[in-house]
């Protein structure tokens, strides 16, 4: 019942919301006379907060309309290339109008971002796809909310994943494309490339990895004992709940987002109290620039998605608890996964220093399970002062990161 009383105390919260809303403009807005009286601004701040503490956060927008490029700036648009029940693969196509840059954007080499599905929605990744839109053609792996999928459609286990990762390689094609995957997904992901090398397949030409459980013996952070120090069944009874009769997936089991979020919190409370201090003391000053800062990180950060319970605590058994990649001994669909079979996938793995939710050396552990791939065709990057986010998205992604990604996979492209 734990989600039904959820979405009750939500319903009840919405009419406080849009009072909230409401006091916030007019007490804040220029021209309305209640901005003028005393203590104004302290008010409205107050108000905002509490609007924003208790607002719903839908899944937001890529909002990706352009790029910049040598100081011209081009078009992009985005498409639906493949929809899954669970997932859609989108395309961010550029479009230019002269004929050198036409050229050159059809040469550029393609690039699959697999995002996670840990939680938050793969618009998390917009500044790490935008950056990429500079020198690639980008495709990304849009995941779906279980609360959206009806039971008609069916489960979602963690070897579909693997299958939907395979799918999208084959619809895009392998001939000259890279993926890069962030996070959660670097298992999954691993073991799509593992299985179609196996098979015989053509396999993408590189495979970066960011910040991943490819062996989270190594290392371990709080993220992992959790998911070590709990039976499985644990997380059966306490985080699996059915959806309720309001969405179109109602009677799911899932993992609900608003559990997977509350998690995030609690790891750093303080520094979500802090930050909420920050933006009511900025609204007070007038600090209009460092206030909307704010309004977009937690846009972002409190959009959640509920997960498939099936796909969840699959992944807690598979990658948490009994590390079968590592260990040589995960089968997918009747298929062992052997990493030791790629042989034509250059591999780049990226961790950051202060990582602390996939450990220095999880993702790097990689290398030593591609046995099969020339020593040349590894790379391994440490970020240093770089969280789990920072690898992929802001300003060291911008100018430390990406720089040598692009170089990696341009060394791997038009061979």
């Amino acid at each position: 019942m734990l989600y039904h009383l959820h979405e009750l105390g939500r319903a009840w919260m919405q009419p406080w919301n849009y009072w909230a809303e409401a006091n916030a403009r007019m007490f804040g807005a220029q021209g309305s006379w209640l901005s003028s009286l005393p203590g104004a601004s302290r008010v409205s701040a107050g108000y905002e907060l509490m609007y924003r503490i208790g607002k719903d956060y839908e899944k937001p927008e890529f909002g990706i309309h352009a790029i910049e490029k040598d100081g011209k700036s081009y078009p992009v648009v985005e498409r639906e290339v493949l929809k899954k029940p669970f997932c859609r693969l989108l395309r961010f196509k550029r479009f230019a109008d002269d004929a050198e840059a036409i050229t050159e954007f059809k040469d550029d080499p393609s690039v699959l971002v697999v995002a996670p599905l840990s939680g938050h929605h793969a618009t998390l990744l917009r500044d790490t796809v935008k950056t990429l839109l500079q020198d690639h053609k980008v495709y990304v792996t849009d995941w779906v909310d279980a609360r959206m999928v009806p039971l008609a459609d069916g489960a979602f286990h963690l070897d579909d994943y693997v299958a939907y990762i395979e799918e999208f390689i084959r619809t895009i094609g392998a001939d000259n494309l890279h993926v890069i995957s962030v996070c959660q997904p670097t298992v999954p992901t691993l073991a799509a490339v593992s299985l179609m090398a196996a098979r015989g397949e053509k396999t993408p030409r590189s495979l970066v990895m960011f910040g991943g459980p490819i062996d989270t013996r190594q290392n371990p952070t709080k993220v992992n004992d959790l998911a070590t120090e709990k039976p499985l069944w644990w997380f059966e009874a306490n985080l699996v709940h059915a959806v309720p009769p309001n969405y179109p997936g109602h009677d799911r089991r899932v993992y609900p987002g608003f559990l997977q979020h509350g998690g995030f919190v609690a790891m750093n409370p303080e520094r979500h109290f802090q930050s909420h201090w920050d933006f009511y003391q900025d609204l007070v000053k007038g600090d209009l620039e460092d206030a909307d800062a704010h309004r977009r990180f937690y846009d972002e950060y409190n959009a959640v998605l509920d997960m498939p319970a099936e796909y969840y605590l699959e992944t807690v058994d598979v990658v948490f608890q009994r590390h079968l990649l590592p260990k040589g001994e995960w089968v997918v669909r009747g298929e062992a996964v052997n990493p030791g079979a790629i042989t034509d996938t250059a591999v780049l793995t990226i961790e950051g220093e202060l990582d602390d939710i996939s450990g220095q050396g999880q993702t790097r552990a990689a290398h030593a399970l591609c046995t099969g791939i020339p020593q040349d065709d590894h790379r391994h990057l440490t970020i240093e002062g770089a969280g789990h986010y920072g690898i992929f998205s802001g300003r060291r992604w911008r100018t430390q990161v990406y720089p040598q990604v692009r170089d990696f996979i341009a060394r791997y492209s038009g061979q």
